[in-house]
């Protein structure tokens, strides 16, 4: 029964690291394609002007004001989770912006990436959320400065004395 017992429950190691490789993978890709928005440099190199005009011809509204924030929540967002800082506030930032890319851009396409569809997004949507359910992890500026990951490890210390 004891087995069944702690295979049920990931071991703290697991507990502290795994939320360190969601937040890197999540912040990479959203660093790239905010790069790519903002400095018009990597792999997909729009530039505001043209993700601006990208989201005009989608009709939405104060384009190049839009294109600013998503390019800016992007590219500072990714470099937020690679730091470990503000983690789940950014995660739920980036979880909307996904969903809203997914539904405003993505959905028509039907599912393949290859096609521009909601394959990504919908990952990237769901990475994001999973970031703001698991918080920052180990080797981040919040658990350095006594955040959430502290009082989190704290509770489930205690949740195993108890049982």
């Amino acid at each position: 029964m004891e087995l069944l017992h702690s295979m049920e429950r990931p071991s703290e190691t697991a507990a502290r690291w795994s939320p360190v490789f969601i937040r890197l993978a999540l912040g990479i890709t959203m660093l790239i394609a905010g790069v790519g928005k903002v400095f018009a440099i990597g792999p997909k190199p729009m530039g505001i002007s043209g993700f601006a005009g990208f989201l005009a011809s989608l009709g939405v509204p104060l384009p190049m004001i839009m294109a600013w924030g998503v390019g800016l929540l992007e590219l500072v967002g990714g470099l937020l989770l690679l730091a470990g800082l503000a983690v789940r506030l950014t995660g739920a930032l980036l979880a909307i912006d996904m969903f809203v890319a997914t539904v405003l851009y993505h959905l028509p396409n039907g599912y393949p990436a290859a096609s521009n569809g909601i394959e990504l997004t919908l990952v990237l949507a769901l990475i994001a959320v999973a970031v703001v359910l698991s918080g920052p992890g180990a080797l981040s500026i919040e658990q350095t400065l006594g955040g959430q990951e502290d009082r989190t490890r704290g509770s489930s210390q205690s949740r195993a004395t108890d049982g």
